[in-house]
Order: C-alpha cells, then sequence, then structure tokens
C-alpha cells in the first residue's frame, strides 16, 4: 500500500490538522464522541473528520462509528467537502456528507469558526438483521450541533423569540425577557446571525452497503433489484428482484429491461476505441502476471509480444474485445456478444440517470481486470484486490493510474462514463433495438434461454 500512499493513491486529497487550535477542538469532540483523545499534533481527516493515523494510535479503525452504530463526524473547516470518505461502509455516505454542509455552508463556516461541529448520519432503521431490513433505509439524516451545543442553544432562544412575538402583552413578560436575554448571551444574535441548520433529510433511493458481503440495493429503475456480491447470501424477497453477481444472464437481462447499461461502442460522446484498447491492456497485464510472462516496461508493444506467447491461454476478454476494437476502428457487421462472453461486462457503461455512478460500480465488479473502473468506482474492492496482486501488477497500475487518472480526473471520468447525471429525474427510456439485440419482456422469459445476446436482452 506505499506505493498508492506515495502517489497519491490512498489517503491523497486529506485535509491537514496541524494547528494547536485545531487539535484542540478535533479533541474536544473526539472525547464527546468515544471519551478517548489524540495525542498527536499532526494528522489528516477525510470529510468525515476520520484520521487514519488516529484510527491507528487509538487502535480502532472505525472510532467514528462505536459499537458499529450510525456514522459519526466531526467538521473543522468547510473545506472538508472536498475530501474523500475512508472505510465507507455505505456507498452515498460521501454524497450526504457533502451535500449536507454544501447546503449549510455559511451557517457551517460561522459554526467552525469558534468550535468543532459533531454529528451523526442516521439511516433511522433501528436494526438490520437480514438483507430485507436494508429495503427500509431510505432516507437519511443528519444531526449536528457544536461541542458547546450552540445550535441547540440557537434553536433554543428562537423558539423563545417566536413565543415573545406570538404572544400578547409579551413586554410585560419580564421572566421571558430575563430567559432571552440569558440565553442570547449563549447564543449570540440569532437574527442577524441565523445557525439553524436547514437541509438535514436526504432520500437516497439506490446504494451500495458492505453488509451480507457487499448488497447493491436500486430502487430508482423500473424493476427495483438487490443484486448480492455473495451467492449464498442472496434470499427472495417480496416485491424485488433479486439476484447475485454469479447471475450473469439475469442481471444482463436486468440492465438490458431497465435501460441502465448501454454498449461502449455506441454510447453517445464515447471514444471507443481507446478505452477498449485499454481495456485489453489491463487484461493482458492481469494474464501475464498469472503466466509469469516478462512484459517488461509493460508497454503496449510489449503487452502484445506478452499475448503472441500466450497461445492457448490467452484470456477470452481479449479475443471479444479486440473484436469490439476491430469493428470501432474498421466497422463491418456488429461482433456477437452475449452475456456468457468474459467480455461482455466489460464492453457496456451505465446510462445517465440517478443509478448511473452505482451501475458502473456494480460492472467493476463483474469485470474487475479493468483497474482504472475499478479504482474510479470501488476502492474499497480495489484496495482488497490490490494487496493479492503480484508486485509486477501493483507497480504497473499504481504506474498507469498516476500517470493517466491523477493528472486530469474528471476529464477521465466523463470520457469513460459521460457527463456528471443531473439532479433532475430522467425520463424513463424504453429498451431499443441495439446492435446485439432487442430487449426481452420479463426476467423470467430472459433466464429461460442459455445466453442474452447484447445489452438490451438479445
Amino acid at each position: 500500500m506505499k506505493r498508492l500512499i506515495e502517489k497519491g493513491l490512498m489517503f491523497g486529497n486529506l485535509i491537514r490538522v496541524n494547528s494547536t487550535a485545531w487539535v484542540g477542538l478535533y479533541n474536544r469532540a473526539l472525547k464527546k464522541i468515544t471519551g478517548r483523545e489524540t495525542a498527536l499534533t499532526e494528522f489528516h481527516i477525510d470529510i468525515s473528520g476520520y484520521s487514519p493515523e488516529i484510527g491507528d494510535e487509538l487502535g480502532d479503525m472505525g472510532y467514528l462509528r462505536p459499537d458499529g452504530g450510525n456514522r459519526q463526524f466531526i467538521l473543522l473547516t468547510t473545506e472538508q467537502k472536498t475530501a474523500p470518505l475512508l472505510n465507507a461502509d455505505l456507498s452515498v455516505l460521501r454524497d450526504v456528507l457533502r451535500a449536507f454542509i454544501e447546503d449549510n455552508e455559511s451557517q457551517l463556516f460561522s459554526l467552525t469558526a469558534r468550535d468543532a461541529v459533531l454529528g451523526e448520519i442516521d439511516d433511522q432503521v433501528w436494526q438490520v438483521s437480514g438483507p430485507a431490513d436494508l429495503l427500509n433505509i431510505r432516507h437519511l439524516k443528519v444531526s449536528a450541533d457544536t461541542t458547546g451545543n450552540h445550535v441547540a442553544e440557537a434553536d433554543r432562544l428562537t423558539a423563545m423569540i417566536q413565543q415573545f412575538r406570538a404572544q400578547p402583552d409579551a413586554w410585560w413578560d419580564d421572566v421571558l425577557i430575563a430567559r432571552m436575554i440569558e440565553q442570547a448571551q449563549k447564543s449570540g444574535d440569532v437574527l442577524r446571525n441565523p445557525v439553524h441548520l436547514q437541509k438535514t433529510d436526504f432520500e437516497v433511493p439506490d446504494f451500495w452497503t458492505a453488509d451480507f458481503g457487499g448488497v447493491y440495493v436500486m430502487r430508482s429503475a423500473k424493476q427495483p433489484a438487490m443484486i448480492f456480491a455473495d451467492p449464498a447470501q442472496r434470499i427472495d424477497i417480496h416485491g424485488t428482484t433479486t439476484m447475485s453477481l454469479d447471475q450473469r444472464n439475469a442481471i444482463a437481462a436486468w440492465l438490458a429491461r431497465n435501460a441502465l447499461a448501454e454498449p461502449i461502442i455506441s454510447a453517445r460522446g464515447a471514444d471507443a476505441a481507446p478505452i477498449l484498447r485499454q481495456k485489453i491492456d489491463f487484461v493482458l497485464v492481469d494474464a501475464a502476471t498469472q503466466l509469469k510472462i516478462d512484459t517488461g516496461n509493460s508497454s503496449r508493444a510489449e503487452l502484445r509480444r506478452a499475448a503472441a506467447r500466450m497461445g492457448s491461454q490467452l484470456p477470452a476478454e481479449v479475443r471479444g474485445l479486440a473484436n469490439l476494437l476491430r469493428y470501432a476502428e474498421q466497422g463491418g457487421d456488429w461482433p456477437v456478444i452475449d452475456s456468457s462472453d468474459p467480455a461482455y461486462f466489460y464492453a457496456i457503461r451505465a446510462t445517465p440517470g440517478p443509478a448511473r455512478d452505482l451501475v458502473n460500480r456494480m460492472l467493476s465488479e463483474l469485470g474487475p481486470d479493468d483497474v482504472r473502473q475499478l479504482f474510479i468506482t470501488h476502492k474499497p474492492l480495489f484496495y482488497r484486490l490490490y494487496q493479492t496482486w503480484d508486485d509486477q501488477k501493483r507497480e504497473y497500475v499504481a504506474e498507469f493510474l498516476a500517470r493517466e487518472y491523477q493528472i486530469d480526473k474528471q476529464g477521465t471520468r466523463d470520457a469513460l462514463f459521460g457527463p456528471e447525471p443531473g439532479m433532475a429525474e430522467p425520463e424513463r427510456q424504453q429498451p431499443v433495438a441495439g446492435p446485439w439485440g432487442a430487449a426481452r419482456a420479463s426476467l423470467t422469459e430472459a433466464a429461460a434461454v442459455p445466453n442474452v445476446k447484447g445489452p438490451w436482452g438479445g
């Protein structure tokens, strides 16, 4: 992991805490949450205020989720909104925290100027004892205050002001006026400097959770579904389609019927040829390291020479992707790629919409040799798999990501996945007859055929 850290591919873009004042504020908040303090005089924090250095010091890498409960957070500055979220066991947590900071930025800026803000993200579900309970997670509620309870104190004064304005003859209520004056000394002028947090409730129709071996919950699709990484965890749930990642045909059919995926080769704005060529390189690097074939400096020419030495052991993914690349560059007949082909899920990407990022995350699990997409969309899985790779592959991947991705993250994401989805609800798309066939009517019908032909169902 040291190689990733040195290249800024792990623990990158964190907020540095190195002032006595900030360390003091952080310790006040940390003690209120965990009952403990840090002896460190310098450390780094993510968007939630989590510090890997403090986690190591305390021997508890989940110290902001005490007893496995709701995720806690500590804000020292609104600049934390640009930082990543480490140890995320729910895919939407960073988006929710960033939206909370941006929607309440002026109030939080005022609060963090004098104190640390601490709080929690509540999924409003008392207990998740089985996969079916995940469907109860529909909203995340953010509750926050300073260590000095400035928000609560301001709310009390606001309530008194409202009572004063509504109550007849309030000017003669000496007790109420005295209480207001006393409260104002604690909270300040809430009329000129309001500190009430406005936006604290966030809807989460789609998300990934690390619970039960990893589960994708997708409710924004026409046919809501739960997709399990671990087949042993999959259960039948009334009213929801459930699948596991080893059911490639069923997943392809579901993506097709819900218009959630499209071929890279025909996706609007996608330059398919270089994308496919790079995917081939990634697959070859993995195959070469497993077969102990030397790839020199792992240049494209070296990888092609290594492929020639693989013979019958050349990965099937390469053959399928090469056919698509040939079509993209030379034209001709559409290549026939069905869901049984190992290249299938490398050859599609998510369509625009609210579930786009989550679908791309799932596709990275179905095609994990595409290390660039894996790193961008599913960092927990990337870091886990990285530890299992041969050192030659680790070096290649780290060098590639540092060279090709770090210098233009947003440009790379736009090129691979298209522009960021808007906040407006997209119009329902009807599955269109595509180069690999037309959509099937139902999952039962699709599952009855051996393989689904193309991203629209076959």
